[in-house]
């Protein structure tokens, strides 16, 4: 991470084993590429903004003037979030969080910590779908796990949550 503060990149994500997604000025994302830190590989991403960094400030901001006139009902079931791994009770907290979480990193890392602590039995990923189905097949190794990527695969989902519903 000290290489990051170095080149002025933060950590957008933090994926689980090991791996980081980082945003920030192409010259420094190009200038790590050029110069990665010992035993790592920088693989470029192709994204649409450095989403759930400081340069998404403005977007929280817009957001939480939103999320001000919004009154959440609490969750019924649990329900994680990515900014911290904790499981969240409060819709007001929720939504908080949720605001937040556009300009700071995603902890799917601590998420997957939490879900193997809770005794999770299986993860639905909802559209677009795929990456972190993919990630949680590596860090959480045998949890059988769905991406749902279309209205096809609705079928499919409500058999996987009728199979793994407590």
């Amino acid at each position: 991470l000290a290489r990051l503060d170095e080149l002025g990149l933060e950590p957008a994500n933090y994926n689980g084993g090991g791996q980081i997604v980082v945003a920030g000025a192409v010259d420094a994302l190009q200038a790590l590429k050029d110069e990665p830190v010992a035993g790592t590989r920088v693989i470029p991403l192709q994204v649409a903004g450095a989403f759930h960094t400081r340069y998404m400030a403005p977007a929280r901001d817009s957001l939480a003037e939103v999320a001000a006139g919004i009154t959440p009902s609490d969750p019924t079931l649990r329900l994680w979030t990515n900014r911290d791994g904790l499981v969240v009770d409060s819709g007001a907290a929720f939504l908080e969080l949720l605001v937040g979480q556009v300009a700071s990193p995603v902890r799917w890392d601590l998420c997957m910590a939490a879900f193997a602590e809770a005794g999770v039995t299986g993860l639905i990923e909802l559209a677009p779908a795929g990456a972190l189905v993919g990630l949680a097949k590596r860090g959480l190794k045998g949890l059988p796990t769905l991406a749902v990527k279309t209205p096809d695969d609705l079928d499919a989902a409500r058999a996987f949550i009728d199979e793994h519903a407590a």
